[in-house]
Order: C-alpha cells, then sequence, then structure tokens
C-alpha cells in the first residue's frame, strides 16, 4: 500500500520565506513543517494499493482545466483561533475548477468526495499541545503575519505525491505529474 496525495508543490523559491514565518513560530507544542515539504494539497488519497496508481494516473490526465497565477500570502489557522490545530499560509488563487474536476474524477474510480469546503493553503506547522500562554503567543504572532507576503505562482502542474511516515517526519516522492494547459 502506498499513501498518496494530489498537490502543488509551492516553487522553491518561496523556501526562505516560509522560513522567515516559521522562524517567529518557535513554541513549544508546535511541530514545524520542512519549508521543502510545503505544498497545496488537492486531494488525500489515503493508502492506495500499487496496482490503482496507473488508473489513478489515467484518470488524473483527464484534467480540463487551465494554468493560472496564484498569490500566496497571510498565515491563519485551523479550525480557528480558539483552538488552532493546523498553521498555513493562504492562497488566493481560484481552484474551484482543478478542485472541482480532481474531487469529480478521483470519485469515478471510488475515492469518497470530501465533504468539507476546500480552502486552498499551505501547511506550515501543526499544534501538538500548548501551553495558554504560549497559546496566545501563537495568536499574537499568527495576527502580525496574516498579511505576510510570500509571493506569486504560476500553477501548470498537479502531482500525485506519495508520502512516507517517520518519526523524522514526512518524506514525500513525486509518483506522476499533470501539466495544465
Amino acid at each position: 500500500m502506498i499513501r498518496a496525495f494530489i498537490a502543488i508543490d509551492l516553487p522553491t523559491e518561496f523556501r526562505a520565506k516560509i522560513s522567515e514565518i516559521q522562524s517567529k513560530l518557535y513554541f513549544q507544542g508546535l511541530r514545524l513543517v520542512n519549508p521543502e515539504l510545503v505544498h497545496i494539497t488537492l486531494k488525500f488519497l489515503g493508502d492506495v494499493d500499487a496496482t490503482q496508481l496507473s488508473e489513478i494516473n489515467n484518470t488524473l490526465d483527464k484534467l480540463n482545466c487551465s494554468s493560472f497565477d496564484s498569490h500566496v500570502c497571510g498565515v491563519n489557522v485551523f479550525p480557528g483561533m480558539n483552538s488552532p490545530r493546523i498553521v498555513w499560509v493562504g492562497d488566493n488563487g481560484d481552484y474551484s475548477c482543478l478542485h472541482k474536476q480532481v474531487e469529480s474524477l478521483m470519485s469515478e474510480i471510488g475515492f469518497k468526495k470530501e465533504s468539507r469546503k476546500f480552502t486552498s493553503h499551505a501547511t506550515i506547522a501543526r499544534v501538538k499541545h500548548l501551553s495558554s500562554s504560549n497559546s496566545k503567543e501563537l495568536i499574537s504572532a499568527i495576527g502580525s503575519l496574516r498579511d505576510f507576503d510570500i509571493g506569486l505562482m504560476h500553477v501548470d502542474t498537479v502531482k500525485i505525491k506519495k508520502s512516507i511516515l517517520t518519526p523524522q517526519g514526512p518524506i514525500y516522492e513525486t509518483l506522476y505529474e499533470v501539466k495544465l494547459p
């Protein structure tokens, strides 16, 4: 079985700015994501049989969305400031066509459609456990980073990625790419 997801990689030149944001988020109980691994997940597939990969690849080849520009900026949290679990950078590109088609195409081959509303974002940290003082400091830090500008990117490639979970963090490998016109 392969743990897989469909994603958009952020440009390499964004890593320094993500590191800059993360430098303001060093709190005990917060686990930072390696800037080299930060991406926008379109769909988490979960554990898939390796024999299913060619079907997933062929199905994803049917994507019919144009490439587009997207501005990555701002820092926020899920589910909300009262109980932050995920710290993320926002992305204001129009992912509606891409997300809708990925969901539809994957559901055709047996993957359940996501019930939550899609919010394009890239996770930069996960909250494990924060003391109340660290939680207040995190909320303050997020407030000061709300408008942090990371940059403009061109979304023209969708990737199927494999995730290997290790005690040191995940290792991602690109299994397949689809270029958008």
